[in-house]
């Protein structure tokens, strides 16, 4: 009888900054380019095994990050220092490796989790900008700051936050700690800061598209509390586009 194969030696987390543009999201698809496809190419080619990597977050198409975090298991002995600089020779500049460690064994990028953060960036003037399109939502109207900033505060907190994921989710629970909504804003640049426990599908994105009709004058902050109190998704806003959208960090 042979002896069962041994495990990976060594479980090592990477921390990526991309821009989505150009990718099919995060998670490997057959024939798109996809994040989670070229860092496994190039970790392949670098120490020489076949790898697969587990990410914190699947990011979608167009979404960009600063702060995701994947893992991966490996008999390689380069040294976790060197691979950063390692893998960026290889990669393509819109994919950057910042930071690398060994973890844990039983270590899990999702699961162990304890929070997120992601930034939605909106701006908010008549014509658009060729240094910030790629990264930004274009909104023409004038958006009503104050408005806006009245409504996050109705969604801080522990809420059942259906009314605010997109189908295709098969999450046990819809109900999530949103610790910090904030609306910053710096000229014809508007930025939402949001942190909670955990996110649904298209979350931020919906949250984002609603907020923004508050600030046309479309809804009211007491409409949100409405929203948020039916779990119907049909009643918010709608999901704004994914270039605005950044995984900011991710908390253990």
């Amino acid at each position: 009888m042979l002896p069962e194969p041994k495990g990976k030696t060594r479980r090592i987390l990477i921390v990526v900054e991309y821009d989505g543009t150009d990718y099919a999201g995060f998670q490997r698809q057959p024939d798109v380019p996809t994040i989670q496809g070229e860092l496994e190419q190039a970790l392949g080619q670098l120490l020489g095994e076949p790898t697969h990597l587990t990410a914190a977050s699947r990011t979608d198409a167009g979404v960009h990050a600063l702060g995701q975090v994947a893992v991966f298991s490996t008999d390689s002995s380069i040294p976790v220092e060197n691979l950063p600089r390692a893998l960026n020779n290889i990669l393509s500049p819109a994919v950057s490796v910042v930071g690398a460690c060994e973890v844990s064994a039983g270590f899990h990028p999702r699961f162990d989790a304890i929070g997120k953060q992601y930034t939605y960036r909106v701006l908010n003037r008549k014509v658009r900008s060729p240094f910030i399109c790629r990264y930004a939502w274009l909104v023409t109207d004038t958006l009503e700051r104050s408005a806006m900033r009245a409504a996050a505060e109705v969604l801080v907190g522990e809420h059942d936050f259906a009314a605010f994921c997109a189908s295709g989710s098969s999450v046990r629970s819809t109900v999530r700690y949103l610790y910090r909504l904030d609306v910053d804003e710096n000229a014809d640049l508007i930025e939402f800061r949001v942190a909670a426990d955990g996110f649904l599908y298209m979350m931020v994105r919906i949250i984002v598209g609603t907020l923004v009709e508050v600030g046309l004058g479309r809804r009211t902050p007491e409409d949100v509390a409405a929203v948020l109190a039916s779990g119907d998704r049909r009643r918010a806003g709608p999901t704004a586009p994914p270039q605005g959208l950044c995984l900011v960090r991710v908390d253990y």
